[in-house]
């Protein structure tokens, strides 16, 4: 892996001949980059700041995982979600979670067919590349759970017969963390599924200026409108098993997985993370990586993505949670005392 050597002087010779050294990478990402590149300008059209939440999304995207988007409502989150799927020539559905709705309404159900004589499966919303669910915790915990076999394994079983979902298959879920009245906290397990946990905050002054000229010069056009979508699901499946291939070297494999031991051992959680956050870090850090240019991951990488994969997996001590002590604080206490290899 080529690293940047520091704190060296270098005479004027060998600055020179270090300016006409060009670095190629092992894995070409060239095409993953404009596509990446593509999808950020296309969503600039709509969505104003929230750099780290795409970043994020379109990380996941390429590691194959599940996102859960938490925020107060109004921050674009659901906006969000449905314009990256409209960047993409995939199928997309949005189901609302309610109190009252049912794993079958997810799901689908079997159907008795008078003409047949016999029972048909109807697929339900589930079935489909990319599925945005709004309002996820308001849903009791039988709803939550149905979603636990799609979500790890890309497969549904009804009434004893498999059905498997084509590539890609990714969850959007957001939820509002402020309101607890008619709300059921997703469990643990069903947390675990997500790649990410991703905090989305208010927009700063600026941000808020232009969101606001944006909505008074769209007059009667509509937002999704000015995205178009370029990326087919072929390209994504292709773009997926090319981050597979990006470099991590044995001392950041080391990194990763002291970051999650300390996790286990630390005095303000009640519980730490398991061995599957460790691969989810692997997992992210290698699209991170990809998505900014680099066949391998550096301890940067690890670090952009360690909270999001972290901060849903872990419980904090109920003094110190009473102290108003967040998971993203302890998570960025711990890597800054791990000792970053080099």
């Amino acid at each position: 892996m080529n690293t940047p050597l520091e704190n060296q002087h270098d005479s004027p010779n060998e600055s020179d001949n270090k300016e006409n050294i060009t670095f190629e990478n092992r894995v070409d990402l060239t095409e993953l980059q404009e596509a990446v590149s593509k999808i950020k300008s296309e969503l600039g059209k709509v969505i104003v700041g929230q750099k780290y939440m795409i970043d994020m999304l379109l990380t996941a995207l390429l590691a194959n995982g599940h996102v859960l988007i938490e925020g107060v409502p109004g921050i674009a989150k659901t906006i969000t979600a449905k314009l990256l799927a409209k960047t993409l020539t995939v199928d997309f559905g949005r189901i609302q979670f309610t109190p009252d709705l049912m794993p079958s309404d997810i799901l689908g159900t079997s159907i008795f067919d008078l003409k047949k004589s016999e029972f048909e499966f109807k697929k339900g919303p589930v079935f489909t590349n990319m599925l945005l669910i709004d309002e996820i915790n308001r849903s009791p915990a039988k709803t939550q759970a149905a979603l636990f076999e799609v979500m790890e394994e890309k497969q549904i079983t009804i009434d004893g017969t498999k059905y498997e979902l084509p590539p890609p298959f990714m969850v959007l879920a957001t939820q509002n963390p402020i309101e607890q009245e008619g709300t059921y906290r997703l469990p643990e397990a069903q947390l675990d599924r997500f790649l990410f946990k991703i905090d989305i905050s208010y927009p700063s002054l600026e941000e808020e200026v232009e969101i606001i000229l944006r909505e008074h010069q769209l007059k009667e056009d509509k937002k999704l409108d000015k995205v178009t979508a370029f990326l087919s699901q072929e390209k994504i499946v292709k773009y997926q098993k090319l981050v597979n291939e990006i470099i991590v070297e044995p001392h950041l494999i080391r990194y990763i997985a002291e970051i999650i031991n300390q996790t286990r051992n630390n005095e303000f959680l009640y519980m730490g993370a398991s061995p599957r956050a460790s691969i989810a870090i692997l997992k992210a850090s290698k699209a991170f990586a990809a998505i900014n240019g680099r066949d391998f991951v550096t301890p940067e990488d690890i670090k952009a993505v360690a909270v999001s994969v972290i901060q849903h997996r872990i419980i904090i001590t109920p003094e110190r949670e009473m102290e108003g002590i967040t998971a993203k604080q302890i998570i960025q206490q711990i890597i800054q005392n791990v000792a970053i290899p080099r």
